[in-house]
């Protein structure tokens, strides 16, 4: 770790963002490309299917992120990185060819390796900079989290034109080539442009190097990178066909709002390094895990159209009907007003709504010349609530969340080289390694709660309960610290004292 920040310091953090950017693009073309091929009745693949292919390039990702770590503290980030570009274009250039799901499951395993690229940028960057500099550069490093948002706007765009808007479905194929280049492209001006640094030898043994992670401070920091990484790299995906679904919006539509949700995340996070070095990192964190929790009770609540009995119309005294209107009904001598159904409900969706709304009407079940008794109904009351979950109210919300859960993954990798200065490569491997899972398995986890509650908004519901789930532990935490340091300072004054 440096002591001073220099410039050759900047020119690796740049070509490290960089290349995380094109490889964090890569690594979630398979949110768009499926959706796609799903929608153009390609393939008829349903909610598991998507969410496992979807999911397996990121489980690469997460696999093999905390042996990245370990190769780049033993020999430094530049061959590491530079090899890791030029194997994970193959895969991307196969998938081209796969005309199967297990083909592209097969494909989509081997590019996930673009994912690794995250813990072989965070102990490359690290050694370069002096330790009051670690949370804005590792921030600013995270805000290639920001490739999410390239192939969420640009893919669509460019599927249509490789495929001449449907007419020419197999033109599809191109896409993964065109990333495939850009890695090989990526690999190439990586190995001219940087110099290879590594930290310090310590001869440590593999059980020496593994040894941090007994600690459960590192598994709880990679309980908090599952949801402010996993979940952010899961819905960077599943949000297209939740737009299209939801929403029904065309597709490049969808790619537009998902990525209002990854390209403020992606770039916040440089800002939430910054907020971590000036106010520390632990404070960080309570408010990125109690403002996801507050979201995500506002997300949970479903588009939905209920309809209930309502107030009905009761016959006072026997008699026969005389006259039946949409707005009257007569017995007799006695006159009874009918609330008509307005046309509200064909105009509702051109509103803005922020609550729910509700309409009520009546409808008759008499007709004239009916002999009706006392108390007998005469017209059966509806009550219909409809909440619209605008569109724009939605897209505003997810976009809070994101940049929330940009600021909380600089928290996390802030905590690291705090409490972990000279492990920062397994450790944060290991971090980046829950982190991944949490992408891998929370779109297979959104696909089977999809089919089993029929709710699109289950994805919600699992956020706010793994949000409570780390506040919690996040609060217990500062409580054991706390005790420990009361204990600590304790002991030191009775050793003084003697």
């Amino acid at each position: 770790m440096e002591e001073t920040v220099t410039k050759k310091a900047h020119k690796i953090l740049f070509f490290n963002t960089l290349a995380f950017t094109i490889c964090f693009a890569a690594w979630m073309l398979n949110g768009v490309l499926v959706t796609f091929l799903v929608d153009n009745q390609v393939f008829d693949w349903g909610p598991i299917e998507i969410g496992w292919l979807m999911g397996i390039p990121v489980l690469t990702g997460a696999l093999f992120r905390l042996p990245a770590g370990i190769l780049t503290d033993k020999f430094g980030g530049k061959p590491v990185y530079g090899i890791l570009l030029f194997i994970s274009a193959i895969p991307m250039f196969l998938l081209s060819y796969a005309d199967s799901f297990f083909g592209f499951a097969l494909a989509s395993f081997g590019f996930g390796l673009t994912g690794v690229s995250f813990a072989i940028g965070i102990a490359f960057t690290s050694v370069w900079y002096p330790k009051h500099w670690q949370g804005r550069a590792l921030g600013i490093f995270g805000a290639g989290n920001a490739g999410a948002a390239i192939t969420t706007l640009f893919a669509p765009t460019l599927l249509n034109n490789l495929t001449d808007n449907g007419a020419n479905i197999e033109g599809w194929r191109y896409l993964p080539v065109i990333y495939a280049a850009a890695l090989i492209v990526m690999g190439i001006i990586f190995l001219i442009f940087t110099e290879n640094k590594k930290p310090p030898a310590k001869n440590k043994s593999l059980k020496g190097i593994l040894a941090p992670l007994k600690d459960k401070r590192v598994w709880r920091f990679g309980l908090y990178y599952f949801l402010v990484f996993g979940c952010f790299v899961a819905f960077s995906q599943w949000l297209v066909p939740y737009f299209v679904n939801v929403y029904y919006l065309p597709l490049v539509t969808a790619g537009i709002f998902a990525a209002l949700f990854s390209f403020p995340s992606g770039v916040i996070r440089a800002v939430g390094g910054w907020m971590s070095d000036h106010w520390g990192a632990r404070k960080v964190m309570f408010w990125v895990l109690a403002s996801s929790v507050l979201i995500s009770i506002m997300l949970t609540i479903p588009r939905m159209e209920v309809y209930s009995p309502g107030r009905g119309i009761m016959n006072k005294r026997s008699g026969e009907v005389t006259f039946v209107s949409d707005s009257l009904i007569q017995v007799g001598d006695i006159n009874y007003s009918v609330i008509s159904k307005s046309n509200k409900t064909d105009i509702i969706d051109d509103q803005l709504l922020v609550l729910p709304t509700k309409e009520v009407w009546q409808e008759t079940v008499v007709k004239v010349g009916d002999k009706v008794s006392k108390k007998q109904l005469l017209a059966k009351g509806v009550t219909r609530i409809y909440f619209q979950a605008n569109v724009w109210i939605f897209a505003v919300l997810i976009i809070l969340i994101g940049s929330i859960w940009g600021i909380g993954k600089a928290g996390v990798y802030k905590l690291i080289p705090d409490h972990f200065p000279d492990e920062v490569g397994v450790v944060g491997g290991m971090v980046g390694v829950l982190g991944g899972l949490g992408g891998f398995f929370c779109p297979i986890i959104f696909g089977y709660l999809l089919e089993g509650t029929g709710l699109w908004t289950s994805c919600w519901m699992f956020m706010l309960l793994l949000s409570v789930i780390c506040l919690i532990w996040l609060n217990k935490s500062n409580k054991e610290e706390a005790t420990y340091k009361a204990e600590h300072i304790e002991l030191i004054a009775k050793h003084d004292n003697n």
